[in-house]
């Protein structure tokens, strides 16, 4: 059975959307705390949108899988490393782009030296590769044990490789230095004040079951179909996870920094509920119409979109419009969506949380706009 769900597209979209959102708000210093990650240990609104992604990713690996086993090795290698190698080299780009930069008045080359080597992308590389590998050749059955093996034995590294003090802090958490001696201080993430990557390869290994678990999940809804026996189990299951991640939370807690087991099994558990919210509401009701359109699109084009939403403001950066002499008598110049938020959205309200947020959602609609016509036109770009 291969039935179309829409509701796995809405899914999609509206986890693209957020994290369009959650990546461009107006400044990163005015920021409402449901829309920042957590400081370390803990799950905000904002921890969910990555492995919803992940989550997603796996749902629509459950539908080409069948196409996969079907052609053979030959084709499946061909695909699964093609798409792997694309996504992770895109990341590669965004991470370096727009390769130049301004320096002293004047346009220089921006240095491979400093780069940063992983990132979100490259983490979703990862992730599909690893993924379908386990699932196409271990099968369902295998695909539970293998997801059980990957988040014991990450917990058992993190906690015998780690810090004895504290194997789950920044600096207790062995993976900081492995990411280091691995790709070189210098194309390490270090917005955490000292060099650590929350994507980095070290914690990955978790993040994989997530895509697993979401290719579990797809695949269950289409062997079911829509049925009430279907949805009751994906919602059961879904708060079995969450309840086996809240109470794996007191020993191994939830975060998303180094992505630990808790925290995917939490994630994924609250992924499947909202899945089968969705699908209760959209298949079995049939509530959509605008508010469905709207994610939807986001769902068509979510990988060209996602890189477009990084790559654009980067670019724009360029562009510099003068703005004002500041007190040390130096020009300050805005690039165009810089000015947009200082000039527009940042006078909006005196709480300056308020004008980063509508700047955020600005952002949404403008890229919402450019799917949407894409859409209309048919011009869907996959990997």
């Amino acid at each position: 059975m291969n039935q179309r769900y829409y509701s796995l597209d809405v899914f999609r979209g509206a986890t693209v959307a957020l994290m369009i959102m959650v990546n461009n708000p107006g400044s990163w210093e005015h920021i409402f705390t449901p829309l920042e990650h957590a400081p370390w240990h803990g799950c905000t609104p904002t921890d969910l949108v990555f492995p919803f992604f992940l989550f997603a990713v796996g749902n629509a690996m459950a539908f080409v899988m069948p196409r996969f086993e079907k052609e053979g090795p030959a084709y499946f290698w061909k695909k699964v490393i093609k798409r792997t190698l694309l996504i992770f080299l895109i990341g590669l780009f965004l991470n370096w782009s727009p390769f130049i930069k301004w320096t002293d008045g004047h346009i220089d080359f921006k240095p491979w030296d400093g780069v940063r080597v992983m990132g979100v992308l490259q983490r979703i590389a990862l992730c599909y590769g690893f993924a379908s590998i386990i699932v196409y050749y271990a099968k369902t059955k295998g695909a539970y044990v293998i997801s059980g093996i990957i988040l014991l034995g990450y917990w058992l590294l993190c906690l015998l490789a780690g810090s004895p003090s504290d194997p789950y802090s920044l600096q207790g958490f062995w993976g900081t230095q492995f990411d280091i001696n691995l790709f070189g201080i210098s194309h390490v993430y270090k917005g955490e004040g000292v060099p650590f990557d929350p994507e980095g390869l070290s914690s990955t290994f978790a993040a994989i079951v997530q895509v697993i678990l979401g290719f579990l999940a797809g695949q269950y809804i289409q062997q079911k179909g829509k049925s009430y026996e279907m949805l009751s189990n994906l919602l059961i299951a879904g708060l079995i996870l969450m309840f086996a991640g809240y109470c794996w939370d007191m020993v191994f807690p939830i975060n998303k920094k180094i992505w630990t087991s808790s925290y995917a099994l939490y994630t994924s558990g609250l992924a499947m509920v909202i899945l089968g919210i969705l699908i209760y509401l959209i298949e079995f009701k049939s509530y959509k119409g605008k508010w469905s359109n709207f994610f939807d699109v986001f769902g068509k084009n979510p990988l060209f979109i996602f890189v477009l939403s990084g790559f654009l403001p980067r670019v724009l950066g360029l562009v510099r419009i003068y703005d004002h002499i500041d007190e040390e008598g130096k020009n300050v110049y805005l690039s165009p969506f810089g000015w947009f938020y200082e000039h527009i959205c940042k006078n909006i309200s005196s709480d300056l949380r308020v004008g980063s947020l509508v700047y955020a959602l600005i952002m949404i609609a403008f890229y919402w706009s450019i799917v949407y016509m894409m859409d209309k036109k048919k011009i869907y770009i996959k990997v």
